[in-house]
């Protein structure tokens, strides 16, 4: 049914649900799969006498490469194919944007990524990037919750 699956990373417990989530539908369907990693750069720059964002954004930089050594690692050990995407976005880009335009390009058939599922005035200052995938997305999207797996995580522990 799905054989070109786009799982949106982040490296936070949610994301890493999606990606769970979307390895096992890949394997089940034999699909090939792209995680996709947005380095978000363009908040950091402040007017502040001394301030160099460099290190930041290379740090940021080195976590989306390690994410990716990862997701890569995990997809090998399932059998699955695929490449892992790092972008870096500007303050002027639009991380649901990027998202779908790189499903787009990857030509998916399916796009998988965590929800933190905020509610309220949380929802509206933080905003969320799955809602806003949902509503430019042309493609199904299968959101999974933050709390997914919980029961698991805790017999794990």
């Amino acid at each position: 049914m799905f054989k070109r699956i786009l799982v949106a990373i982040d490296g936070s417990r949610t994301s890493q649900h999606a990606f769970d989530a979307a390895l096992d539908l890949a394997a089940t369907h034999q699909a090939v799969m792209q995680p996709f990693y947005v380095v978000e750069t363009g908040p950091m720059y402040m007017d502040v006498p001394g301030y160099d964002p460099t290190s930041l954004q290379k740090s940021l930089m080195e976590q989306g490469a390690e994410l990716a050594r990862d997701t890569a690692a995990a997809m090998k050990a399932r059998g699955i194919a695929g490449d892992v995407v790092t972008v870096e976005a500007t303050a002027s880009d639009d991380v649901a944007t990027l998202i779908i335009q790189a499903a787009g390009a990857f030509n998916a058939d399916l796009l998988v990524m965590g929800t933190h599922g905020r509610k309220g005035f949380r929802r509206l200052i933080v905003g969320s990037v799955a809602e806003r995938c949902l509503r430019q997305a042309t493609l199904p999207v299968l959101l999974i919750p933050s709390a997914a797996g919980t029961d698991e995580d805790a017999a794990d522990a």
